[in-house]
């Protein structure tokens, strides 16, 4: 079976998209009402910006997403039997498997984007990558850190990312080298998402969700929530909503999709991050990408 997957925030570059501008009139006609729906030319910046000007949350999010959707609308054999989407990638899932229109779905992803950034100024916070460990022992280290730390992103086997506080982050990283982690490293990130943190903008996002149509997808989209494949539009929704403040479980998707017979994984969006986990978590699958 065919997977397609869609990248999340980090795997943006300077000139992402304007191949696909160029190449094709509805990718162009896309873009343009990208433009229209955001306000401003996110156009120039994805393909002529600086890394600075990307890194702006309200233009990175909505960058991905649109690149990724894009990809998928021009793809010459875009037949997904199963979807999936790492943090913001699930908004580009949805809309790509024809659960809600591209316009709602910009419209939700830019409703995020500046949620998210606003949480981030409430409290400083930060995450960080943790390698060579057991998730099971990082879910302990972290219970046992005062404050706010939690597990975020299980990325792939060995290959965990945890969020929270900044002091409550750095002190369970020390504990966690001590424990035998062969690396915690610190990243550079703008706020702690997928933490408790992040409250204020889920609240905020869910809200929004709620408001918007959601259709059934023409295939099982296996959400960051519960890593379980998923096709009503009300779970769709309800697991959305818990999007921000729960851990993103792509390394349990990524295994139920291989238990339920994906086979070929085509990574869809800017990078090839999600190529390279799904080779770890399933080595015996066809991997691939387009950007």
């Amino acid at each position: 079976m065919k997977a397609f997957v869609f990248p999340g925030q980090g795997a943006q570059f300077s000139g992402m998209g304007k191949e696909l501008y160029n190449s094709f009139p509805q990718a162009k006609e896309l873009f343009e009402k990208a433009n229209d729906i955001l306000g401003f030319r996110i156009t120039d910046i994805m393909f002529e910006g600086s890394d600075e000007e990307l890194r702006q949350t309200k233009v990175t999010q909505p960058a991905i997403f649109i690149h990724s959707v894009i990809l998928s609308i021009c793809h010459h054999d875009f037949t997904p039997e199963m979807v999936a989407g790492h943090s913001l990638g699930e908004f580009s899932a949805l809309v790509a498997a024809e659960s809600m229109s591209f316009e709602d779905g910009l419209r939700l992803v830019s409703a995020r984007a500046k949620a998210m950034q606003k949480a981030c100024e409430l409290e400083p916070s930060t995450m960080a990558a943790v390698l060579g460990m057991e998730d099971s022992d990082v879910e302990e280290i972290c219970a046992n850190t005062p404050g706010i730390v939690v597990p975020a992103n299980y990325n792939s086997k060995g290959q965990l990312v945890i969020s929270g506080s900044i002091s409550s982050v750095n002190q369970a990283c020390e504990t966690l080298k001590v424990a035998g982690a062969k690396r915690a490293i610190v990243l550079a990130v703008g706020g702690a998402f997928h933490s408790p943190l992040m409250e204020p903008a889920r609240q905020e996002l869910a809200e929004a969700i709620a408001a918007t149509k959601f259709n059934t997808p023409i295939c099982p989209i296996y959400q960051n929530v519960d890593a379980k494949p998923h096709t009503s539009p009300e779970e769709i929704k309800s697991n959305l909503m818990l999007q921000l403040t729960a851990p993103v479980r792509w390394r349990q998707s990524v295994e139920n999709m291989w238990a339920d017979g994906g086979r070929e994984f085509i990574e869809l969006g800017p990078g090839n991050v999600l190529q390279n986990l799904i080779k770890k978590i399933a080595p015996e699958s066809v991997t691939g990408g387009y950007q």
